[in-house]
């Protein structure tokens, strides 16, 4: 029998990898001649890049690049020379996580240093860049990431403009005569589990602006910048970036990343999914056994669970899942085409043992998932 193994971490518990180290230790112990596959994924959020590592065997390079306020930071990004591929997290450069609460402001923030690590990463001979653009602290509509790249952003005087969220009204013209000539032979994959449009109730000041600190008056003005700003775009680009689905993911950068570097926007399973030859690795399995942290409502707007599913349904796989909670009810899981559930919180004492024995839980509830499939093979 093969079984696949193909979780997302549990947050602050577990990584995919020890997940899959502590199911396939349950599994083995009933019965030692599974075959057992190790496919640990993620959906482009925290920890992708770890993942995106276990495939592409690559090297982590540290740069020195712009944090969101334009201060001096070492950030890393991954790069597997055989392949020529970099897996950037614009999160190492320009994230929230960079910013103390009261530094937070996407008025004055930059994704300049975003740009610095891509620029790094095509000297280093990167010939496909994978870009994650969760986590950011910035409204700039990826202006200051293009910046970095050559791009200039001009006023009705043509004075070149400070590539921030206060000041994308004032960008009349876009000067592209000096872009760095190599990112034309970099394909760009840009992982994005967003819908939301770039401006308007539903965009990105609206939706995100608040977490990176804007005032009610300050979303006004960023969502006006980035309206303002796109009738420049689409007069550059001949485009309506308005129609660019998840365009306003981080602050902008889906449009940014778009026009600016030709960037192809797909979900982040999805390409932790072709990163791992997913589809093919699964080929003949008898079951896949997933898990993340919770099971709910959530799993089917893009997240890992959601993505397996998509798979085990065309080549018509079993699927279990193992998660640290599963707040949907039976009929659902039945639903979205789990064959087999079970939770650590249901057999630990409380979360907090739960939390600390993930690992043990999940190798127990491995035992008994196989103690139950071996007996539906003996009748």
């Amino acid at each position: 029998m093969k079984i696949v193994i193909a979780p997302d971490k549990f947050k602050g518990s577990l990584t995919g990898l020890e997940f899959c180290d502590a199911v396939a230790s349950g599994i083995q112990h009933i019965n030692p001649e599974y075959i057992i596959v190790k496919l640990p994924l993620a959906d482009g959020g925290d920890g992708t890049i770890d993942v995106a590592n276990y495939y592409l065997d690559g090297t982590f390079i540290t740069s020195h690049v712009n944090n969101p306020l334009f201060k001096e930071v070492d950030a890393q990004y991954l790069y597997a020379s055989t392949t020529k591929t970099a897996f950037i997290e614009m999160a190492e450069a320009s994230g929230l996580k960079l910013l103390s609460t009261e530094e937070l402001d996407c008025k004055s923030t930059s994704t300049y240093g975003t740009g610095q690590l891509i620029l790094d990463a095509i000297k280093k001979g990167a010939t496909q860049i994978i870009l994650g653009i969760g986590g950011s602290a910035t409204n700039d509509c990826g202006t200051g990431m293009a910046a970095a790249l050559g791009f200039r952003f001009l006023d009705t005087n043509k004075k070149e403009v400070l590539a921030v969220g206060k000041n994308l009204s004032k960008i009349k013209f876009i000067d592209d005569s000096q872009v760095n000539a190599s990112l034309k032979n970099v394909t760009f994959k840009i992982a994005c589990d967003v819908t939301n449009p770039l401006y308007g109730i539903e965009g990105a000041a609206y939706v995100y602006g608040t977490q990176k600190g804007a005032s009610t008056e300050d979303i006004k003005m960023l969502d006006q910048g980035l309206k303002d700003f796109s009738k420049v775009l689409n007069s550059h680009f001949n485009t309506d970036v308005q129609q660019i689905q998840g365009g306003g993911a981080a602050g902008g950068m889906g449009v940014g990343t778009q026009l600016f570097l030709n960037g192809t926007l797909t979900s982040g399973i999805d390409l932790v999914k072709e990163i791992a030859d997913f589809d093919t690795q699964v080929k003949n399995a008898d079951w896949i056994i997933t898990g993340e942290g919770k099971l709910d409502d959530q799993t089917l707007s893009g997240k890992t669970i959601n993505g397996v599913l998509a798979t085990a349904l065309e080549q018509q796989i079993e699927v279990a899942a193992f998660c640290g909670a599963i707040e949907i009810p039976e009929y659902s899981l039945r639903k979205m085409g789990i064959e087999y559930a079970a939770s650590v919180i249901d057999v630990a004492k409380d979360l907090e043992d739960a939390m600390q024995n993930s690992s043990s839980y999940l190798t127990t509830i491995a035992e008994n998932f196989t103690k139950e499939i071996e007996k539906k093979h003996r009748f």
